[in-house]
């Protein structure tokens, strides 16, 4: 119940043709008052006074958007009363032409879009674009990613065992590193996740029992590896059958530092060579595709390579 006065208030504001203009076009989508007054072909002051008093009778609601003010219909007792005038009065030419004014807007603003994008296409990649990181990127596509007991050889930072973790029932770290480990658990219990196990060993020979797993990732890790195809053939072993394996590497390159500075064994891999490698180890259904090259020198390219353990 809104009373005899409240109802005297919303007739009033309900008996006026441009208010219920507005009305019409806030039931289609939320506006601006610069919209309604490009689509009404109106000023600020006349489109102002009128959301003004609709807002006090309870029909408009308002909210900001930075330095707009966006204006939409307010469910409440007046609405059914509204709805009641909008159905008489959907077919009037006035509407008609509203709406008509409104179709214009929306194909302004997707040619604007489009305009922007048209611009800066040729420089899209070199911009600097809020949240458009590769982590970002990674957290998105893991939630593709099948729940499962996860394996990561060779942790590195840690980060890419905890980006798992968010969607693994499990996630067993191997490094040979304690230190390593250690820091990983610390960092695991100060985010308050609780299913990363670790395990000190070698990717070489994994202390992880027989088909343990259903994904095995091993990224940067293989160059580590004295023997590649023995750390593959470890991580079949520890696959359950139809469970895939990772590879993220190095495409093969001539940087010689990398042995001492970085303790790299070898110096990444062809794609011929890492597919070889993984059919030799047993998987079958092998992908291997370069993913990435890093923007600054020397500019090493990354391989992706996947495997599946026969079942």
């Amino acid at each position: 119940m809104i009373g005899l006065v409240g109802t005297s208030r919303l007739l009033k504001a309900l008996a006026d043709e441009t208010r219920l203009r507005i009305l019409n076009l806030l039931a289609q989508e939320e506006l601006s008052g610069t919209d309604l007054m490009e689509i009404l072909n109106m000023g600020q002051s006349r489109v102002s006074t009128h959301l003004t008093l609709l807002k006090e009778v309870g029909l408009v609601v308002d909210r900001r958007e930075g330095r707009r003010a966006l204006y939409s219909l307010l469910p409440g007792p007046g609405t059914a009363l509204w709805d009641q005038v909008l159905q008489e009065n959907r077919s009037t030419p006035e509407f008609a032409r509203d709406v008509a004014g409104l179709e214009s807007l929306r194909e302004r603003r997707r040619v604007e879009k489009r305009a922007y994008f048209d611009r800066v296409a040729a420089s899209f990649g070199e911009q600097l674009l809020p949240g458009r990181t590769w982590e970002g990127l990674a957290r998105a596509l893991l939630q593709l990613a099948p729940r499962g007991r996860y394996a990561d050889l060779g942790i590195g930072d840690g980060l890419l065992t905890l980006m798992l973790s968010e969607v693994a029932e499990v996630v067993t770290a191997v490094d040979l590193s304690p230190e390593m480990l250690a820091q990983l658990e610390a960092r695991a219990k100060k985010k308050g996740i609780a299913n990363v196990e670790t395990v000190e060993g070698d990717i070489e020979a994994l202390p992880l029992p027989d088909a343990s797993h259903d994904v095995v990732v091993l990224s940067q890790a293989l160059h580590h590896a004295r023997e590649p195809l023995k750390a593959l053939r470890e991580a079949r072993r520890v696959l359950a059958p139809g469970g895939r394996v990772l590879v993220l590497d190095l495409l093969a390159h001539t940087e010689e530092w990398v042995r001492e500075k970085l303790e790299h064994v070898h110096l990444g891999f062809t794609e011929a060579e890492l597919a070889s490698l993984l059919e030799r180890a047993g998987f079958e259904t092998t992908t291997v595709a370069r993913a990435a090259r890093d923007p600054q020198p020397p500019h090493f390219m990354t391989l992706v390579a996947t495997g599946v353990r026969p079942t």
